[in-house]
């Protein structure tokens, strides 16, 4: 079994992640800064990732790190875009420094399909689809970029292993209050509408936490290192359909409202996971409908509140 940091560990995926890890026996510190780990049955190292000289210590003695701790929040990345880029690009030029001076077996990097934003193609995409920097759209998009090379060239320059992992829309119990499900859910429970960017077209492969926490112990093997794969769901979603099936959980007196599309918001594009299915035998298994109900009954439960009212 392998010791393993896990930085972001604290917040909604990284949680995920911890559980599905411990569950395989592995030892696990968590890196976060200010945020304890949901379970106490793991180390915690509570800096902040913009410190070399603490990441270097937090991460000693490990085999692998998986970095997912980075400012994952759009709108947060539009408002504060010099913190942002600090942290997404700085921290993990950091992390790949530490993992480097530390002889870490590998790092595993969380990413994100936004990086399609850039893609000139409308046909089904894949990890070697090609996309143009000036169509990125959005400071994350950017970030998440910019640290996928960074992750390369650790690669190139200092033989580091990686392996990069491009997340669909990501949801279930943990998740931020501030995205798009439990916005929705807490709106539809205090009997305000739900409004929507656009026509609502704007179509996602959600990925169920748990199916996604479980492709991280997947790329693990061997065959994954100096990799990229897509996680991603297997239904088409669009923000709409979230909208209505919400409607349904919580009642048909919830309205819907359409209001201006928002800036580099990501459209959507089709996107394969066939190499994630191909090289680690990962395919998700919580189908949209009923992770969404769990999700929703999760976040019920925490509010202390009846989902259907």
């Amino acid at each position: 079994m392998a010791k393993i940091a896990v930085t972001g560990g604290s917040g909604f995926i990284g949680s995920h992640v911890v559980d599905t890890l411990l569950e395989a026996g592995h030892t696990i510190t968590v890196i976060d800064h200010c945020v304890k780990p949901h379970r106490c049955d793991v180390s915690f190292e509570d800096i902040d990732i913009l410190d070399l000289s603490s990441v270097l210590a937090a991460t000693k003695g490990m085999d692998y790190v998986f970095h997912l701790a980075a400012m994952a929040n759009v709108n947060d990345v539009y408002n504060f875009p010099v913190s942002s880029i600090a942290l997404n690009i700085i921290g993990t030029a950091n992390v790949l420094e530490a993992a480097r001076q530390n002889g870490i077996h590998r790092i595993i990097f969380a990413s994100t399909v936004w990086v399609y934003n850039g893609s000139p193609s409308s046909q089904q995409l894949n990890e070697s689809s090609t996309f143009y920097l000036n169509e990125t759209g959005h400071i994350y998009t950017s970030t998440k970029i910019s640290a996928e090379m960074l992750c390369h060239n650790y690669n190139q320059l200092y033989k580091l292993p990686f392996t990069i992992l491009r997340y669909g829309i990501p949801y279930g119990p943990r998740m931020r209050e501030e995205l798009l499900i439990p916005i929705f859910l807490k709106k539809a429970l205090n009997g305000k509408p739900l409004t929507i960017s656009g026509k609502g077209d704007q179509f996602r492969k959600f990925v169920y936490a748990r199916d996604l926490a479980n492709a991280h112990l997947l790329a693990m093997k061997e065959c994954a290192e100096n990799q990229t794969y897509n996680l991603e769901g297997t239904q088409t979603v669009t923000v709409l359909d979230v909208a209505k099936n919400i409607q349904k959980f919580v009642g048909s007196h919830v309205s819907i409202e359409f209001t201006p599309e928002r800036p580099g918001d990501f459209s959507g594009r089709k996107i394969s996971a066939e190499k994630a299915a191909h090289d680690l035998g990962w395919r998700p298994t919580i189908d949209f409908e009923n992770g969404l109900r769990f999700t929703a009954e999760w976040f019920c439960e925490k509010w202390k509140r009846p989902l259907r009212l």
